[in-house]
C-alpha cells in the first residue's frame, strides 16, 4: 500500500461557531451528512467532535452515540472520537481562583461511545478563546490513564502533539511504558500556536523537525491549522505522511470564501491524486493503523491506584 494515504476529515471541532461559517456541521445528522459525503469522496477517518443542541461543545456520551450510529448507518469510515472537548459549553469550568479549565471529567467521557480511536492529548497547554485563557491540563498520570483506559476498550489512540516535547516527553514515555502498539498514529497539529500555548506553526522545516523524532514504529498524518492546510498536507506527503482536512482546521476555501467540508475534502483528493498517491479506502486504513483492536487486558505493573 506504498501509494495509498489515509485521508481524514475533521468536519466540527470544538472550537468553531455557525457565525464564523455557517456550514460548519454541529448537530448528529448535519455532522452524518458531511462525514457521508467526504468518505464518498476518499475520506478513510473521520475525527469527530460532539456539539449540544444548542451548537456548543460537549463529550457527552449520548451524543457521541448519536452521531456514530448515524455515521455508522451510512458507511464504514474510521470513528475517531476526541477526548479534547471544546472550549465552551459542557467542557469549561470558572476555578475559584478565577482561572478557567477544560474539565477533565467532561474529557473523558469521549471514550465511552464505541468509537474505534479517541484523540490522546499527551500535553498541558493554554488555551486562549474568547479572551479567556483556558488551561487543559494532562499531567503525566492523566497521560497514563486515557492511555489505559483506551487500552480496556480496545480504542486506538489517535496521538495529538503539538510540539518537540510532546512526542519526545509525553507520548513516547507512554509507549514506551507498553500503553499502545505500533502502528502508533501520530496526528502533528501544527499552526494553532496563536491560540495554544506550546503549539509550534507550520514551516517545512518545522515538520521535518517533529518527522524525526517521532519513535519508531510510528505513522503520522498533519493537520495544518487555517492557511497551513494545504501545504501542511501535501509536506506531509512529501515525508511520507498522511493528510487531513476539514473544517475544524480551516474555515476558508480561498480568502474571505467559506469552504464546506466537501469542498475540502475534494480538493485534497484531487491534488493527492496529482501528487501520485491514492486515498486509502478504510479497510486499508484499518490495516495500515492496525484496526481493529481487540479488548486488552492491562499488564498489572500498568495499573492505575
Amino acid at each position: 500500500m506504498s501509494n495509498k494515504v489515509i485521508i481524514t476529515i475533521a468536519p466540527t471541532g470544538g472550537m468553531a461557531s455557525k457565525a464564523q461559517n455557517p456550514h460548519l456541521p454541529t448537530q448528529p445528522d448535519e455532522i452524518a451528512r458531511d462525514v457521508y459525503d467526504c468518505y464518498n469522496l476518499g475520506a478513510s477517518v473521520v475525527a469527530i467532535h460532539a456539539r449540544r443542541p444548542d451548537h456548543l461543545a460537549t463529550c457527552n456520551p449520548a451524543i457521541y452515540h448519536d452521531i456514530n450510529t448515524r455515521i455508522r448507518q451510512k458507511c464504514d469510515i474510521v470513528l475517531n472520537n476526541s477526548t479534547g472537548g471544546g472550549v465552551n459549553g459542557d467542557m469549561v469550568a470558572q476555578a475559584p481562583n478565577g482561572y478557567w479549565e477544560i474539565l477533565w471529567e467532561e474529557r473523558i467521557k469521549g471514550m465511552e461511545a464505541g468509537a474505534e480511536m479517541c484523540t490522546l492529548d499527551a500535553t498541558t497547554i493554554n488555551c486562549m478563546f474568547e479572551g479567556k485563557e483556558l488551561l487543559m491540563n494532562t499531567p503525566p498520570e492523566r497521560c497514563r490513564e486515557l492511555a489505559i483506559e483506551m487500552r480496556k476498550r480496545g480504542i486506538k489512540p489517535e496521538w495529538e502533539v503539538f510540539s518537540p516535547t510532546h512526542i519526545l516527553q509525553d507520548a513516547t514515555a507512554i509507549i514506551e511504558a507498553g500503553l499502545d502498539e505500533p502502528p502508533f498514529f501520530m496526528n502533528l497539529v501544527m499552526g494553532v500556536h496563536r491560540a495554544f500555548q506550546n503549539a509550534m506553526p507550520y514551516s517545512p522545516r518545522y515538520l521535518q523537525a517533529m518527522v524525526d523524532l517521532l519513535p519508531a514504529g510510528a505513522i503520522f498524518g498533519v493537520s495544518g491549522i487555517g492557511n497551513a492546510q494545504l501545504p501542511a498536507a501535501m509536506n506531509s506527503l512529501l515525508l511520507g505522511g498522511h493528510v487531513r482536512v476539514g473544517l475544524e482546521d480551516n474555515l476558508y476555501f480561498s480568502q474571505g470564501v467559506h469552504a464546506t467540508n466537501q469542498m475540502l475534502m475534494e480538493r485534497v483528493v484531487r491534488q493527492v491524486r496529482d501528487m501520485g498517491y491514492e486515498p486509502a479506502t478504510p479497510a486499508e486504513a484499518r490495516q495500515m493503523m492496525g484496526l481493529p483492536l481487540k479488548q486488552a487486558p492491562v499488564r498489572a505493573e500498568f495499573a492505575l491506584g
